[in-house]
């Protein structure tokens, strides 16, 4: 796990410089909430995962919100990410040297962090995020709720999980967390800080519920 007290910020200023791509149209207040998404690089069999996705993407932008996410062009990211922007969304993208390197990183959003590893890239995704939200995905997805969730635990930060779990995609994983619950290894209170939704609206709503507003600095 990451330790959060690690300073990153030199190292990533300097990739951040050579890499960043600015789109004066885009840009936001610095002020404007910043929402971290994590999903997956591939699109999955249902097909309803890359219009939510894009649906999602489109909202975070109509709300003149920040979305930071893994800077890559595949996959539910890739769909999330191009709809923030066709959106006129402030985008953050933040990926790791190794994968933009195979050219998946996503060109023209507003800002992209190229960064030395995955745990580099996984802090700034952290740090970057006033709040997360956990799309369908794969390992990654899961390596990076799972870590969000840790951290929540220990005190590390208090910024609110947001699981979507439409149709019932992630219940096998809650599920097993429930078994940990009766095996007297995670407690209940942990589970139920995580926000579990089932639709893209209540996904929405509840986002709009937790994340903070606009500053008026």
């Amino acid at each position: 796990m990451i330790n959060p007290d690690t300073s990153l910020t030199s190292a990533v200023q300097v990739r951040a410089t050579a890499h960043a791509q600015p789109s004066p149209s885009t840009l936001t207040m610095p002020s404007a909430p910043a929402l971290t998404v994590f999903c997956g690089s591939r699109h999955g069999i249902d097909p309803r995962f890359a219009e939510e996705a894009s649906s999602f993407g489109r909202w975070i932008a109509a709300q003149r919100w920040r979305l930071v996410y893994g800077g890559g062009n595949v996959g539910l990211m890739g769909e999330l990410a191009r709809a923030a922007l066709h959106g006129g969304g402030d985008v953050l993208g933040i990926i790791p040297e190794s994968l933009m390197r195979r050219e998946v990183g996503l060109e023209g959003i507003s800002r992209l962090e190229v960064v030395s590893d995955m745990s580099i890239r996984k802090q700034r995704l952290i740090d970057e995020g006033d709040a997360f939200v956990v799309l369908p995905g794969g390992l990654g997805t899961l390596d990076e709720f799972f870590e969000v969730a840790t951290l929540l635990q220990l005190g590390y930060h208090s910024k609110p999980i947001i699981v979507f779990n439409r149709d019932g995609f992630w219940s096998p994983l809650l599920g097993t967390v429930q078994t940990l619950i009766r095996q007297g290894f995670v407690a209940q209170r942990e589970y139920d800080a995580w926000h579990v939704v089932n639709e893209l609206e209540a996904l929405q709503a509840l986002c709009l519920q937790l994340m903070p507003k606009h500053s008026e600095a």
